[in-house]
């Protein structure tokens, strides 16, 4: 199912080569690392879940955006592998639970918009681990309303009232929690030791209404810690060569991270 361009192979095995030995990680960081290395060059592509008619799963592993890149990173590194592959239904079978509440499609608000929801379900469900909760004492309460908001920058919010009042009311049960993320002036070039190879980097934001602004897999190379994501700017999946630290210093809307783990 996860086929790679002999392009995106010669650039995993130059990624994988800038990987430190210092950094070597377990068998979950692992896969996610390497899933997530897989779909470098991999087009970046906005709203590939809106479409026409009932919310249903998608599977569009050729373009995806920075959390589509993340669902399916997380999905195959979930999945275990049988005769060097993994099963189609199993994947789907992850990928529906990492997407939507609890693992139950009903409609679009079903589908998990905000991060904070998607963190919450990750960690009620068994599967992710909230790294930033453990490590670090700084917190943020929660403030959401931007999709109600803003319902024309949304395909099926534009024309549903009763759709933007299922939103709100997501909006509000979220809003008002107090959650920990590391400052982004707290985060040095070269990382931190708690922060390993593929885990999940959530960029958080000052945006009125927002939570989270963009999403990475954590990745040292050179000495620094950087990102593997979908850029927008760039039009793919890259890894970065710009540190996450100077990333986060050059966007005066981003004002931290959350660090989440694949638990298995």
């Amino acid at each position: 199912m996860m086929k790679t361009s002999m392009r995106k192979y010669v650039i995993a095995l130059c990624a994988l080569a800038m990987i430190p030995a210092a950094h070597a990680q377990g068998t979950g960081e692992d896969a996610m690392l390497t899933n997530g290395i897989k779909y470098l060059g991999t087009p970046y592509v906005a709203h590939t879940l809106d479409t026409d008619g009932p919310e249903e799963l998608i599977l569009n592993c050729d373009e995806v955006d920075c959390t589509t890149f993340i669902e399916y990173v997380l999905a195959e590194s979930l999945c275990p592998i049988v005769n060097g592959d993994i099963s189609e239904g199993t994947f789907a079978q992850k990928l529906q639970m990492i997407r939507y509440r609890d693992g139950q499609i009903d409609g679009y608000s079903s589908r998990l918009h905000y991060a904070t929801d998607w963190i919450n379900n990750g960690v009620r469900n068994g599967f992710l681990e909230d790294v930033t909760a453990e490590k670090s004492k700084d917190t943020q309460t929660v403030r959401l309303s931007y999709m109600s908001s803003h319902p024309q920058a949304y395909k099926q919010l534009a024309n549903s009232p009763q759709e933007v009042e299922k939103i709100k009311q997501i909006e509000k049960r979220l809003s008002g929690q107090t959650v920990h993320y590391l400052p982004k002036d707290k985060l040095p070039y070269n990382g931190l030791s708690w922060i390993k190879n593929g885990d999940i980097i959530a960029i958080t934001t000052n945006t009125p209404g927002l939570d989270v602004a963009h999403m990475g897999l954590a990745f040292y190379a050179d000495g620094k810690l950087t990102l593997i994501h979908a850029s927008s700017t760039e039009g793919e999946v890259v890894a970065s060569t710009i540190a996450l630290s100077q990333m986060l210093k050059n966007n005066t809307h981003w004002t931290g991270i959350r660090v989440l783990r694949l638990k298995k």
